[in-house]
């Protein structure tokens, strides 16, 4: 199964991936045919984009959650490479995802749900999974801005995964060069995630264990 958000969709903001990518890193109004990676001479902003992601061992930024009627969420993104990330919502929303590395997990105190993915499995793999190729999967997508790169990434062999459109800006002081602006997610059942970042910090010390959850529903009380 791949990482889906329907059953949380009165919470979890959605919008088109088009809308998203005329966000202020939009396309051109006459779409350039996209650029393929092929499997032994992937384009060089691809192999760059791909590079400042490996790059990164630890971020934290701002994050901004957008749904297609303007509704926002808003919080703070925790990255820990290979494989961990943190979405920590703003007090009063009752959710919190999470990845360990190795399964993406989603819970909503709310309604007392936790779900769980791999994350290869996910659309977010392509940004958490440390095996997965991105110069194999991407596409690099034309950008009006000159700073910014768009790489779309999706296993053609399993769509079940979804799709990933990463968006990069250019920035001297990022690592790689540049840094990652953003994302719109579409997962199998089409529902649409989008997620700005702002305010990015690197290299800071972040502790394995706020990437873990323990599920201790239908524990008896002592």
């Amino acid at each position: 199964m791949s990482f889906s958000i329907r059953p949380l969709h009165r919470r979890l903001p959605a919008i088109g991936a088009a809308a998203f990518l005329c966000w202020a890193l939009a396309m051109p109004q006459v779409q350039a045919e996209p650029v393929r990676a092929g499997p032994s001479n992937p384009p060089a902003e691809l192999v760059q984009a791909v590079s400042a992601l490996r790059a990164i061992a630890t971020m934290q930024a701002d994050f901004t959650q957008t749904d297609n009627n303007g509704q926002r969420l808003s919080g703070v993104l925790t990255l820990k490479r290979p494989g961990r990330i943190r979405f920590q919502y703003a007090p009063g929303v009752p959710m919190l995802i999470i990845s360990d590395g190795h399964a993406l997990t989603m819970i909503d105190s709310a309604v007392n749900q936790v779900q769980r993915w791999p994350i290869n499995n996910s659309p977010l793999g392509a940004l958490l999974d440390p095996a997965r190729d991105v110069t194999r999967f991407g596409t690099l997508q034309p950008m009006l801005d000159p700073r910014a790169i768009g790489v779309q990434v999706r296993d053609r062999s399993h769509p079940e995964y979804g799709t990933l459109t990463l968006v990069f800006t250019r920035k001297a002081s990022a690592p790689g060069g540049l840094e990652l602006s953003g994302w719109a997610a579409i997962d199998s059942q089409n529902s649409h995630t989008v997620i700005r970042l702002t305010n990015h910090r690197y290299g800071m010390p972040v502790s394995d264990e706020i990437f873990h959850y323990l599920d201790i529903r239908g524990r008896p009380h002592k």
